[in-house]
């Protein structure tokens, strides 16, 4: 069986080891699409051990760590795998963040400052109309920021810890959908839809707009996501 080799680093030895190994690791786990192939991705602990330049027994430490946060999951007799979610749980998870960052939405027509929401704008400036499509990777990226920074901006730090690895598990789910049925050129509008009450301070709209556009993300996968069945 074929393992997914992580691009990590050797970390230096000191008495914050044990965290920075799993910071490495929980970061690498992130870069990677798990949704990009039909198998879920296994990770090498040898590989990983001779990558940071650290004994195996930390590293051993670090998985079962991230197992516990639901990153990874260890088969017996195969080895540690990557989690890729169903379909049900990525249904259910996409549920749960259209109410967190619905209600951050809320938020930030009360706490965020002006400076604030004018950075949402900027970060769709270099796409056009007909540029989506042709610079998808960027938008892709530009999409995973323009929902973080929905959750930055309304400076609410117990919504963004609730967030924070859910944010991750649809990092993957929308990195791997936004090219598909023409998606990012809805989302681009949906986006710019947003921003514009944000900035009238348009609390029910802005919640609404915020709360529909994740919810269509669950119809999309609902009806055409069929490689999590």
């Amino acid at each position: 069986m074929a393992t997914t080799k992580l691009n990590v680093e050797p970390i230096n030895v000191d008495f914050v080891l044990k965290d920075k190994i799993y910071q490495a690791l929980k970061q690498a786990i992130v870069a990677v699409n798990v949704y990009a192939h039909p198998e879920e991705p296994r990770l090498d602990k040898r590989q990983l051990s001779k990558d940071l330049g650290v004994s195996r027994t930390p590293i051993r430490e670090a998985i079962a760590r991230l197992e516990q946060e639901g990153f990874v999951r260890t088969v017996p007799r195969k080895g540690v795998f990557v989690v890729r979610k169903t379909k049900k749980q990525v249904l259910e998870m996409i549920t749960v963040w259209a109410a967190l960052e619905s209600m951050a939405a809320r938020l930030i027509t009360n706490n965020a400052r002006d400076e604030e929401i004018a950075t949402l704008r900027k970060m769709f400036a270099t796409f056009g109309d007909d540029q989506v499509q042709a610079k998808i990777d960027e938008y892709s990226a530009a999409n995973i920021r323009f929902h973080q920074a929905i959750l930055k901006m309304s400076h609410c730090d117990l919504l963004n810890r609730l967030a924070d690895n859910l944010l991750i598990h649809m990092r993957w789910i929308r990195m791997r959908t936004i090219s598909e049925r023409d998606r990012a050129s809805r989302s681009i509008i949906d986006h710019l839809h947003i921003i514009e009450a944000l900035e009238a301070r348009d609390t029910e709209l802005a919640e609404r707009l915020v709360r529909q556009h994740t919810l269509d993300l669950g119809v999309h996968v609902e009806k055409n996501v069929h490689y999590l069945d």
